[in-house]
């Protein structure tokens, strides 16, 4: 019996056997190589192989951000159909759409925490510190990112879903250096004990003010710069001198709260007004002038363009995984992301991460791997003259 096969695996065949992988891709991930073999290695759950290694795990969803998806279901296709997207996804096995979004779902965080560490601090080394005299400066806040409904744990409202990322940024190089992980209630002053490290200085507004927590970590020797509310009452221990006829019209050594509420350790208090709004700013900080109290503060914006950016630029909200696992695993990659864009502009172009330049890397990567094409390819065996009518007339206008 004469057959007609039509072969769909066919359809997604390259041309050519070896894929293009593009070069300003490589580049841009080089820097991962030396931190792989640092990190905890991953361990297969089962007497099974891991196939899907974290190395692919990682470059899969930093190509994710850097071509700017929006959904897994996005990237599977693009992987399916482009074989230069295979070989930076895909082990020689293949990978099934399930073994993908089971790892983004249960392995690899304890290994992006590792490698967002060890990153962080390799690409510090390469930048510029921009104040030294002010010593480790680390910006801390919280931003919210909208979930889907289905997410209970990341409960903020009777309508709204969200979870918080929060965030240790270091301001004299620019870069992110730590992130946990809550839902969008989750309480944001405990994590100042975690990200920040001995003799760093934290920057935090308002909302991280409270008076028992500055002296646990003035204890701890972790310092801070923090803006209060205006309501806050104090005792002046020490008058203070500062420039006048600048922004700055207090500068006093005081004791924090009221009698019942009372700090048990001396900061320091500035008052300061900026476009017409007055500031108050505390630290514990003997070694500033009440002027370097003020630019530090001043320094806080830098996170909150860090949070724009990578929400805009790095497609954030589109979550590959509902379960906090899967979205911290997402928001690991995105920081690693941006960090890997950091080192790779600085070396090309001495800039920070714009948007033109991020465009013109994407242009870049899609016209290197332009080569690769596919066509498609149609198996016919044994055909009789029956069958060929059958499929000329079939295939007739």
């Amino acid at each position: 019996m004469s057959n007609l096969t039509f072969s769909p695996e066919s359809l997604a065949m390259p041309l050519s056997s070896s894929a293009v992988v593009s070069p300003t891709f490589l580049t841009l991930v080089a820097p991962l190589e030396s931190v792989f073999p640092t990190i905890t290695p991953l361990e297969s759950r089962s007497n099974r192989p891991i196939t899907f290694t974290f190395e692919h795990q990682l470059k899969s969803l930093i190509y994710y951000h850097t071509e700017q998806y929006t959904s897994a279901q996005d990237l599977l296709q693009a992987m399916r159909e482009d074989a230069s997207v295979r070989c930076i996804m895909v082990s020689e096995s293949g990978l099934g759409e399930s073994t993908f979004y089971e790892a983004n779902a249960t392995r690899g965080a304890a290994q992006m925490l590792e490698v967002l560490d060890r990153l962080s601090k390799r690409v510090s080394k390469r930048l510029g510190i921009a104040h030294p005299e002010l010593g480790e400066l680390v910006a801390i806040d919280a931003s919210l990112i909208e979930a889907t409904l289905s997410m209970s744990w990341a409960d903020y409202s009777e309508s709204q879903r969200k979870v918080k990322a929060h965030v240790g940024f270091d301001l004299n190089r620019g870069i992110p250096r730590k992130l946990y992980l809550t839902g969008g209630k989750g309480a944001e002053r405990p994590f100042v004990s975690l990200i920040l490290e001995t003799g760093q200085t934290s920057v935090v507004d308002r909302g991280y003010q409270d008076h028992a927590r500055f002296d646990v970590w003035i204890e701890e020797g972790k310092h801070f710069v923090a803006r209060i509310k205006k309501n806050t009452q104090w005792e002046i221990l020490e008058k203070l001198p500062f420039l006048k006829g600048t922004n700055i019209f207090f500068f006093a050594k005081v004791l924090l709260g009221d009698d019942a509420h009372r700090m048990r350790h001396p900061v320091y208090l500035v008052g300061f007004r900026s476009r017409s709004k007055v500031y108050w700013v505390t630290t514990d900080r003997n070694d500033l002038t009440a002027e370097q109290i003020a630019f530090i503060f001043s320094l806080r914006w830098e996170i909150e363009k860090l949070f724009a950016w990578w929400k805009k630029h790095l497609k954030v909200y589109h979550l590959i995984c509902r379960n906090p696992h899967g979205v911290l695993l997402q928001l690991l990659a995105g920081l690693i992301t941006y960090l890997l864009l950091v080192l790779y502009f600085h070396q090309l172009y001495g800039e920070r991460p714009s948007i033109q330049r991020l465009r013109q890397l994407r242009r870049q990567i899609r016209r290197e791997t332009a080569s690769v094409r596919y066509l498609p390819i149609y198996i016919c065996i044994q055909l009789d003259i029956r069958q060929l009518i059958r499929l000329y007339l079939w295939l007739s206008p």
